[in-house]
């Protein structure tokens, strides 16, 4: 018999599922051993409880190793033919400057980050968020925009109920351009019928309807290439006590007077021709910008500046910051997230650009349409409108199904509007071979437009833009945007912002309820293949053959592993999953005529966007006690269900809870709920925990939404893009979302879109399907044992120190556990803030704060980091403790001590010192290893003054010459 290894032992010798999971065979025990545990079997065995574990494995396919993953993901990806997307609609080709291609979207410095919560640490993403906020409220004309939205169309439908918030004065329905975008309608319309707002579709450019409106949205320019004027509809609409909304294109306004200057109220839009992929729809930085007056009722983010303790700017989140856990039915919106990276991506392009290249770029893009267009017309052919900058609509009797396949096998996609009209758009990536070809499909000889030919053209047409809109309005006139044009100039630029950041490239992020696992090269590799990077989301079905593929498997994929019959990912957030949840729920109840159901129970503990999105969804939330432990409380459900046995819809219940354990009563709950006629909808946000050990459609679950961007791998950005599926059991089925531009005929009519594109963010569906690919079912499961592991390990180091809150059953946490500091604020005077700032001076970010109960600190670790990463946060709190201690000693009061003195700047090592505590402990703290090594991470910025940013609301890049002199903290 041979003594060496086979090959098909040696092809399992590394496998992915090491490279992801931190903690070796050797941690393992030593970890099961802290807790008493003989192996990970047996600790899960004690964890989960007995009556909703699987009787079975996961039934996935065998895992792959990263090379057979990522040749298999190239081959999906070549067998979509994205060709030159001259769609349009919101969609458009464009060319994303390699230099931040590698340095922002491919560079996990940028996409392993989290959202901003930690502004200290967060300065850099929140300077590029700032550029963000001035492109758009520059080119729209609006003092003040949000830090991004999920899509257009969502962004829209945000503004038509900021509208009904910001318009007091206002009722009747919200009207809408008929040459609106089709799938901006759509999503509008699928929010306004469950919050019973009426929508009125209307051609706009035959005045506005009559009778009372509360708000109108026009499209500038429109979906048909029409350049509307708005300034006659704004007008009409304000003599009306109605708010104006315009949804306009960022690159046309470079040369299209500003919404804003025509009295506009409201700006909305998508800024994905801004150097961002098409990605087959999403991920994409929608935008919103409000006149003045406005913007407390902004959804979303919105980034301010600040100063910190020294009176140095300082940037951070303002206003609204996680409304939903204060606010919940009440918050404006249930949007709990951004597109960060995107915002990122889109707003560096526009500093690379500068103001006088973006004008380039949407110059030639309109040129190019104005120069096809003389050649279409010279040819005989009749077009739809005589102005327009980028969108062309051509008159084919009988013809446009021809043309647009001979376009096809051109390798042109154009648009189809009827049996007559074809659409075409032009774009950044337009050249003279684009028009040769979409020439020859119209059947126009190239030879026929002259001997020059498409240059001759070019020589004797004029602009095609109405005189009285073109653009007088100066905009991106700061600084940053002229300054960083030449690569050496963007790429230091790029790095010095990365470099002011904590990312999971630097070390843990700790933080519960987010899983800030590993964004593994090999499932990140693929989003950039041309074939998901550069599909137009309306391209024909048999053009986007590999996307069907990978979602249908993802699809099933996610089925299997949440017990559920059916899964859409179209929903690009998990508010927009939750929201797709509910809705399906209603849809059930309203076909089975039950449309008095519209109750929703949500327990005290739950997340806040789970009320917002209740509301959303046209339901009352009745709030469910808790008990003492943490759990629902069975006896005050019993009797809420009872009260609403004729009118209950649902109960949003997460599991493990939001406390971070694992109910025993979860069965029993969805029993209960179920006997009075409920539907039971379990958030997803915990299934790190469960994965592979038990599934919320077995134990009891209905419908269930995911977040893809925590347990399975996209990446958080920032802040954003994430991905929310909702899987449905089959009776709910039937009302999933659909699209009315979807490839597949079956899914466009139904209960509506809830994004822009028929599959969401489709192009970050690729490192999910990496995921489950590289891992496999008892990968994942392992996963999910390890991340119960480390948080168990966590809890038992700390425990002493810091009480564990919330346990369940034999005293064991779930994937997460909650510190509590409240007994040591009312003792001492140190607050969580303090803890949590105090982290960054030993290297770590904060663990999630106030989040489920106010004072405390909720850690994560996940399965992907270390043991020795996990003990140096460890070592990091007991140290903290021990800093706490000498506070409660009366060695320092809490004023004076290194805790409410942190984060400590570089700048603290030079001039006059006169603190309490020296130095070398304000800048090196001991009691952890390793601190004094030259990789320390230094805080730009020492602790901002959120309410100086809030009293003095600057929401856009403030010229250097307005904080020569900033105030002291607390001054105005």
């Amino acid at each position: 018999m041979s003594d060496h290894l086979s090959l098909t032992e040696l092809d399992a010798a590394l496998p992915f599922v090491d490279r992801h999971i931190g903690l070796g065979p050797d941690d393992v025990a030593r970890m099961l051993a802290t807790l008493g545990y003989a192996s990970l079997e047996e600790l899960m065995a004690a964890a989960v409880p007995g009556g909703i574990r699987s009787a079975e494995a996961l039934d996935l396919p065998a895992p792959l190793t990263e090379a057979a993953t990522a040749a298999a993901l190239r081959q999906i990806a070549a067998s979509n033919r994205p060709g030159e997307p001259m769609i349009g609609l919101g969609y458009h080709a464009t060319i994303t400057p390699p230099v931040i291609r590698r340095n922002v979207l491919e560079d996990p410095s940028w996409y392993t980050a989290y959202t901003p919560y930690q502004p200290e640490i967060s300065q850099g993403r929140l300077e590029a968020l700032l550029n963000f906020q001035t492109v758009v409220g520059d080119l729209t004309g609006l003092p003040t925009a949000n830090a991004s939205l999920l899509d257009e169309g969502t962004a829209a439908a945000e503004a038509m109920t900021l509208v009904r918030r910001g318009n007091r004065k206002a009722s009747g329905p919200f009207v809408i351009d008929a040459d609106a975008l089709p799938q901006t309608i759509e999503v509008v319309r699928t929010r306004a019928e469950a919050m019973g707002i009426e929508i009125v579709v209307a051609d706009l450019a035959r005045g506005l309807p009559d009778g009372e409106l509360s708000g109108v949205l026009v499209q500038y320019p429109g979906a048909s290439g029409r350049i509307l004027d708005p300034a006659p509809v704004i007008a009409a609409a304000r003599e009306r006590d109605a708010l104006a909304v315009v949804a306009a294109d960022l690159l046309a306004l470079t040369l299209l007077e500003s919404p804003g200057s025509m009295g506009a109220d409201i700006v909305v839009g998508s800024s994905q021709r801004f150097g961002v992929p098409l990605f087959y729809g999403g991920p994409h930085a929608g935008y919103m910008s409000v006149a003045a007056g406005l913007e407390r009722h902004l959804p979303g983010r919105l980034v301010g500046v600040s100063i910190d303790v020294d009176g140095n700017r300082a940037y951070r989140l303002a206003l609204q910051t996680r409304e939903q856990h204060i606010r919940r039915d009440k918050a404006t919106s249930n949007i709990c997230t951004a597109q960060v990276l995107l915002a990122v991506v889109a707003s560096m392009y526009a500093v690379y650009h500068g103001p006088e290249g973006l004008k380039a770029i949407a110059t030639r893009t309109h040129r190019y349409a104005a120069v096809l267009a003389r050649a279409l017309s010279e040819a005989g052919l009749t077009l739809g409108h005589e102005a327009f900058f980028d969108t062309l609509q051509v008159q084919v009797p009988g013809r446009a199904d021809a043309v647009v396949a001979s376009a096809r096998a051109l390798g042109i996609q154009l648009r189809l509007v009827d049996a007559d009209t074809v659409g075409i758009s032009t774009s950044e990536t337009t050249t003279r071979s684009t028009i040769d070809s979409v020439l020859k499909a119209f059947g126009v000889a190239t030879g026929s437009t002259g001997e020059g030919g498409i240059d001759e053209i070019d020589q004797v047409v004029a602009d095609a833009l109405p005189t009285g809109l073109r653009r007088e309005t100066p905009y991106l006139t700061h600084e940053v945007f002229s300054s960083h044009h030449s690569e050496t100039q963007m790429l230091r630029y790029l790095r010095r912002l990365s470099g002011r950041d904590y990312a999971l490239d630097r070390g843990m992020i700790p933080l519960g309820s987010c899983t800030m696992k590993l964004n593994a090269t090999t499932e990140m590799e693929p989003v950039s293949l041309p074939g998901f990077a550069d599909l137009h989301p309306f391209a024909p079905a048999e053009d986007a053959q590999g996307y069907r593929r990978l979602v249908d498997e993802l699809e099933g994929w996610l089925a299997e592993v949440t017990g559920y019959d059916r899964v859409s990912i179209q929903p690009n957030a998990g508010s927009q999953g939750e929201l797709a949840g509910l809705l399906a729920i209603r849809g059930y109840h309203h076909s089975r005529g039950d449309q008095k159901r519209d109750v929703c129970l949500i327990p005290s503990s739950a997340h806040g966007t789970n009320a917002a999105s209740a509301v959303m969804a046209g339901m009352k939330v009745v709030v469910v006690k808790g008990t003492d432990d943490g759990t629902v409380d069975l006896d005050d459900l019993r009797a809420k269900c009872a009260k609403h046995a004729d009118d209950l819809a649902a109960i949003m219940v997460t599991y493990p809870s939001t406390h971070g354990a694992y109910e025993h009563t979860i069965s029993e709950l969805c029993e209960i709920v179920h006997a009075h006629g409920g539907q039971v909808y379990v958030d997803g946000a915990n299934l790190n925990a469960l994965l592979g050990y038990a599934k919320p459609g077995e134990f009891g679950g209905d419908v269930s939404h995911l977040n893809l961007h925590k347990t399975f791998c996209i990446p958080h950005g920032g802040g954003g893009p994430g991905v929310g599926p909702v899987a449905v059991r089959a009776h709910l089925a039937p009302f999933l979302p659909t699209h009315a531009l979807h490839p597949e005929a079956d899914k466009r009519v139904g209960i509506g879109a809830l994004s822009a594109a028929p599959y969401g963010s489709a192009g970050i569906l690729p490192i999910s399907w990496a995921y489950i690919r590289l891992m496999g079912a008892a990968g994942l499961t392992r996963a999910t044992a390890t991340a119960v592991l480390a948080a168990n390990y966590v809890a038992r180091r700390l425990g002493d120190h810091f009480p564990v809150l919330y346990t369940g059953q034999g005293g064991l946490v779930a994937h997460e556990c909650i510190l509590d500091v409240r007994g040591l604020t009312k003792d001492t005077g140190v607050t969580v803030d303090d803890v949590a700032k105090r982290l960054v001076d030993y290297g770590f970010h904060a663990p999630t704060m106030s989040f489920p109960v106010a004072g405390t600190l909720m850690v994560e670790p996940t399965e992907s980091e270390d043991l020795a990463e996990i003990d140096r946060f460890c070592d990091a709190m007991i140290a903290i403790r021990g800093e706490i201690d000498r506070v409660a000693a009366g060695e320092w009061t809490p004023e004076s001590s290194p805790l409410r003195g942190a984060p400590h700047t570089a700048r603290v090592l030079v001039g006059e010192w006169d603190r309490a505590y020296s130095r070398e402990l304000a800048v090196f703290p001991t009691g952890v290893s390793g601190h004094l090594t030259g990789d320390k991470y230094w805080p730009p910025v020492g602790r901002i003054d959120q309410a100086y940013g809030d009293r003095n609301l600057v929401c856009s890049c403030p010229p250097i010459e307005a904080f020569a002199e900033s105030a002291g903290p607390g001054e105005e």
